[in-house]
């Protein structure tokens, strides 16, 4: 490979318009679902099986959505039978019409815990913040003007945009199989992003389906949340990735829950563990300059201007980043007089 050259390559050069497919190998096509946010699409699946189609997660629940899938379902699918959606994880872009498919009979097929928190986050259904969280923005430094508009508003809600889900589905396990799409796929779990994160790989090498675990250009969020404020996503993160590891090829090519398909997965994971690396290493000359809260920590985490559409995101990765580094014992905390967390390198 000449020097300076990518090894990590994009086969398709775009996505098809909205409602039309490509077929990324037989009998296997790629969807673009819009997302009415920043990262303005998710991606899905179809594989086809003898008796039907397998679907790979399914966006969120909207009318424009389902009158989507409701096109896809007579166009590209040819009205051949949806038989099973498989959801790599519970985020809303991913499970928000799981709901809906079953509805319509489709078996539903995800982990334990993606669906567990699925169903959790549907019941908890909040018309103003909850104490913990808005003590979980406070220790995090949250910006009193951000925190302000916070209190003042209804906030978001699992529910607001995932449809309801039945009780009933059936559990994907860490080390089994499944066979999609006329393949057997070795099932495999990330973390860090999102627990138990369901990615799959096929026996013949030539395809992972890697949800939001692998994505090519750019990283998935990783954080914490008032759910579980001590968490260590990053730790998690780094450890799947470590694992993951020794089962990516060049020659896979990888499904990604967002951006487009791509060749050159060892390079890529090599690429997401140092990502995190170097993150780590501006965190703490940062913090050697003076204690800071989560909240003065994004300038070097993310070398760009954080904006009122990703504040909340890059809150609650800084708040990730610093949890691993506190774990570590390379920083300690204190409570300031304002209510947040001060992190200090550790002497």
């Amino acid at each position: 490979m000449p020097d300076g050259a990518n090894p990590i390559r994009t086969p398709f050069a775009e996505a098809a318009p909205e409602g039309e497919a490509v077929e990324v190998a037989p009998g296997v096509l790629w969807f673009r679902i819009p997302l009415p946010m920043a990262l303005d699409h998710v991606n899905a699946y179809a594989l086809r099986d003898d008796d039907g189609w397998t679907l790979i997660d399914t966006g969120l629940n909207s009318r424009r959505t389902i009158a989507l899938w409701e096109k896809i379902i007579a166009g590209p699918l040819a009205g051949v039978p949806v038989k099973r959606l498989i959801v790599t994880h519970h985020h809303p872009d991913h499970v928000g019409l799981a709901g809906w498919f079953q509805g319509r009979g489709v078996e539903l097929c995800m982990t334990r815990t993606a669906w567990l928190f699925a169903r959790m986050l549907m019941l908890d259904e909040q018309a103003t913040p909850t104490p913990e969280q808005v003590q979980f923005w406070v220790d995090a430094g949250m910006d009193k003007d951000v925190l302000d508009k916070r209190l003042s508003e209804r906030p978001f809600n699992f529910a607001d945009i995932v449809h309801p889900m039945p009780l009933g589905f059936t559990r994907l396990i860490e080390g089994e199989t499944v066979e999609m799409g006329g393949r057997v796929w070795d099932i495999r779990f990330g973390h860090g992003h999102a627990p138990d994160h369901a990615t799959f790989w096929s026996r013949d090498g030539a395809l992972v389906i890697g949800g939001d675990q692998l994505l090519a250009t750019i990283s998935p969020n990783i954080g914490v949340y008032a759910t579980e404020p001590g968490a260590d996503p990053v730790g998690d993160w780094m450890a799947a990735c470590e694992a993951l590891q020794p089962h990516a090829r060049d020659s896979q090519l990888v499904l990604p829950g967002h951006k487009l398909p791509f060749t050159g997965l060892p390079s890529r994971m090599r690429q997401l563990i140092e990502n995190h690396h170097g993150a780590l290493d501006r965190l703490r000359t940062h913090i050697a300059k003076g204690e800071c809260s989560a909240a003065e920590c994004f300038a070097p985490l993310f070398k760009r201007k954080i904006d009122e559409g990703t504040y909340g995101l890059a809150l609650v990765e800084a708040v990730a980043h610093l949890n691993h580094l506190h774990r570590l014992g390379d920083v300690t905390r204190r409570r300031r007089e304002d209510g947040a967390y001060a992190y200090s390198i550790a002497m």
